[in-house]
């Protein structure tokens, strides 16, 4: 297969992801508004840790080899910044909706362009801080603070973008020594291990029904897990990140059909104006990396 090829294949692939993904939120929220958010996360994260195990016992050296890292305790860090994160934004969906929450959590690319200079030394020029603040004003656009529109809750997809912006930047600095199989192992064993005394304390007893909804939603985090990782195989994440915000395209589908959201003519400009800034934020720094 040639290299264009691979690249169509990888676009298609993370297409997919991003489906599978969005399905994954609504099965999130359903779930989380009937029981406690950190339960049904921390049920989430253990079949998910033992499908990172299961990849990295058929990784070459097996499991002694994809758990040696460079950075062991940065490795601990972003693995439990993205369990709250996840913790948290799960918790915007049952407060927001899927539409609201993904629109703000859009910004997630900015934050990550804003916060790459103080924390891993990053040259950001005038073009990409200029598509920040442009991101910022969408988000503005979308909160509409001030307006009777606003909720408090709006800051709950903003704490998460931040934790989810922080976790990239540490997965960057991981991978500078570490491979991504590592990286990888460490995001879903120490978010399993961490989550799950919370959820056992919180533990509720769920219906029969609702174990079947649990196994799918299992399914899917899994599932979306392996079709990245095979996009990344084909394509350069770089050629694919753009292709993420689909995630948020399908998302408001399922609040639209499933949920019976709104979509407020606001959020619909603000979203606009937020995924722009960041596509092109996204094209400066890969121009800025020579890709």
């Amino acid at each position: 297969m040639s290299a264009p090829q691979n690249t169509q294949a990888g676009i298609a692939l993370m297409v997919l992801t991003s489906l599978v993904f969005a399905c994954q939120d609504g099965i999130s929220r359903h779930l989380a508004e009937t029981y406690n958010t950190p339960m049904v996360v921390t049920i989430r994260y253990w079949f998910f840790g033992l499908f990172v195990i299961a990849l990295s016992a058929r990784h070459t050296g097996g499991l002694r080899a994809v758990m040696r890292s460079a950075r062991p305790g940065v490795q601990v860090l972003r693995g439990l910044i993205l369990a709250v994160e996840i913790n948290v934004m799960v918790f915007a969906f049952t407060k927001l909706g899927l539409i609201e929450a993904h629109a703000i959590f859009a910004a997630y690319p900015l934050l990550v362009a804003a916060m790459s200079g103080p924390l891993l030394g990053e040259t950001v020029g005038w073009r990409r801080w200029a598509a920040i603040g442009a991101g910022f004003a969408g988000m503005l656009i979308v909160l509409q603070p001030g307006s009777g529109v606003f909720s408090v809750w709006s800051l709950v997809p903003v704490c998460s973008a931040t934790l989810f912006a922080l976790y990239n930047l540490l997965t960057r600095l991981v991978t500078r020594e570490d491979s991504a199989a590592t990286a990888f192992f460490y995001t879903g064993t120490v978010g399993a291990l961490a989550l799950t005394p919370v959820g056992l304390w919180l533990w509720e007893p769920m219906a029969a029904g609702d174990w079947g909804w649990m196994a799918l939603l299992c399914l899917t985090g899994a599932g979306g897990h392996w079709l990245l990782i095979k996009a990344l195989e084909l394509a350069e994440a770089s050629v694919l990140q753009p292709f993420a915000y689909f995630q948020m395209v399908f998302g408001a589908c399922v609040g639209l059909i499933v949920f019976s959201e709104v979509l407020r003519p606001a959020l619909v400009a603000g979203a606009g104006v937020i995924i722009a800034a960041g596509l092109f934020t996204l094209w400066r720094e890969r121009v800025a990396r020579g890709g």
